[in-house]
């Protein structure tokens, strides 16, 4: 085959069903699914004429066998990944040959005459990568027939509970998706011009380097929750964590360029956050609706702030228990259907891992290098609120919270790209009068690309929120800015 033939996308017939299909299986009976075997032919003909170019992007491009239809061309390419794996350069159809007598699949595979046919199927290896490209297509085709042929056994046999059963099949969805998406070596010549671009647009003020949080200080240090990263927010328990989350994610949705977020709380329900940011919004204490000092001159700052916050981008997820493979499927829907901009996990050890770690601790860092990946996996950042352990509790009230203090599991902080750990005297915040703040501090304790410090913050007890010291008028969004004035 030479590059100026026209081959067919798809190949069927005597040729494919003479064919052993390993993992082929088609939902129509009788009909192959999705191959080309002259594209196979000349993938395999390419490397053996030009180990040395076409046989390292074969890896890279295809790797695997299983990307090929054909029994016989799948024994030959695992031979010839083996010999690759010694040799790389020096690949001829007499090795060939031997490493698959070797095996004892010489003589299936039409022995060496056909080796040499094979060799001489292409008149040149120009179209090589284009060729690649299509038989990862086919590949990913067959994948997700197999995917959906297995999804609807699974759903007859119904072994499991249809929740579970549900996301493991979005995650097989997600996976086949994954792999034909996955991104291959890039020269330093290409990453450098993406990354100048980015630059580029951030300095025009046509992009910012990150989601910003609403907190002037803490944006300067650490220049916004950035796409990728794993963003940790750790305090002890009634410290604030949940506050300062919701403080930051309703600067982020109410501001005039709101972004998407979703926030998995595993501890409190979606009304209780509802509740909360009706609250901060109206700048009301939740008391008055309980003790009944709640006055009627007060419903219509209440209904305004649910007017303002009924279309905010925010989406919350109020399951219990979580786990790291929930989680990862959820957050991959919600990717593509609403096509959200940040992640917020409340809190960390509330989350469950597989299951099959032997230790807590263990498991921890399971949870914890799970939602790295899936910033990673995603490119947008994920906010995650931690527990401190109660070392931090045995000195002073002025005892700073430190790395080590992360509670379970040293994983959570060689993972994290930003650790900030939320503190203030937590006595000094009793009984409290109305509408009196008391003094919190922002510890920017590790920053993987930028400075390390402290942000001086005001904590108002009464309306749950936390003000940035130098800049109590800009800290609101601009929505309830626009609404005072």
């Amino acid at each position: 085959m030479s590059e100026e033939k026209s081959v067919p996308r798809f190949q069927t017939g005597k040729d494919g069903r003479a064919e052993v299909r390993r993992n082929a299986a088609s939902p129509v009976a009788e009909r192959p699914s999705p191959h080309n075997l002259d594209v196979e032919r000349a993938v395999l003909s390419a490397m053996l004429r030009d180990p040395a170019y076409c046989g390292s992007k074969a890896v890279e491009l295809l790797g695997n066998a299983d990307t090929f239809y054909s029994q016989v061309h799948r024994e030959i390419f695992s031979a010839y990944m083996r010999l690759y794996a010694t040799e790389a350069s020096n690949i001829d159809i007499l090795a060939l040959s031997a490493e698959l007598q070797k095996s004892n699949k010489l003589e299936s595979c039409g022995g060496l005459p056909e080796l040499a046919k094979l060799e001489n199927a292409i008149a040149s290896t120009y179209n090589f990568e284009r060729w690649c490209v299509m038989l990862r297509d086919l590949y990913t085709l067959r994948s997700m027939i197999n995917v959906c042929s297995d999804s609807i056994r699974k759903c007859y046999e119904a072994e499991k509970d249809a929740a579970e059963l549900v996301n493991e099949i979005e995650n097989a969805i997600y996976k086949v998706r994954g792999d034909s998406d996955s991104t291959s070596i890039v020269s330093l010549k290409d990453s450098a011009w993406t990354a100048f671009a980015h630059i580029e647009r951030i300095i025009n003020k046509q992009e910012e380097p990150g989601i910003m949080s609403g907190f002037p200080d803490l944006d300067k240090m650490t220049g916004g929750l950035k796409r990728g990263e794993m963003f940790v927010v750790a305090a002890r328990p009634s410290i604030g964590k949940t506050a300062l989350a919701l403080n930051i994610i309703r600067n982020i949705v109410m501001k005039n360029n709101p972004k998407t977020v979703i926030l998995f709380s595993l501890e409190m329900t979606d009304e209780q956050i509802s509740t909360r940011l009706i609250c901060t919004e109206a700048d009301m204490s939740e008391r008055n609706f309980r003790d009944g000092s709640f006055r009627n001159g007060d419903m219509p700052k209440l209904a305004n702030a649910v007017k303002n916050l009924r279309n905010a981008p925010l989406f919350i997820d109020p399951t219990g228990g979580l786990t790291i493979a929930e989680l990862r499927a959820k957050a991959r829907r919600m990717k593509i259907q609403h096509k959200i901009d940040l992640i917020v996990i409340d809190y960390l050890q509330l989350m469950q891992g597989s299951g099959h770690e032997e230790s807590r601790q263990r498991e921890v860092s399971e949870i914890s290098s799970g939602i790295k990946s899936l910033a990673k996996e995603l490119q947008i950042p994920v906010m995650v609120l931690a527990q401190l352990n109660r070392e931090v509790e045995k000195g002073t009230a002025s005892t700073m919270p430190k790395l080590s203090h992360l509670r379970e599991s040293g994983s959570i902080e060689q993972d994290a790209d930003v650790v900030v750990f939320l503190h203030r005297d937590r006595d000094k915040a009793k009984n409290l009068p109305p509408g009196a703040s008391v003094e919190a501090k922002l510890i920017v304790e590790k920053n993987r690309n930028g400075e390390t410090g402290y942000v001086d913050l005001e904590f108002y007890p009464s309306r749950m929120e936390f003000v940035n010291v130098r800049y109590h008028s800009d800290d609101r969004p601009a929505a309830e800015k626009e609404k005072k004035a």
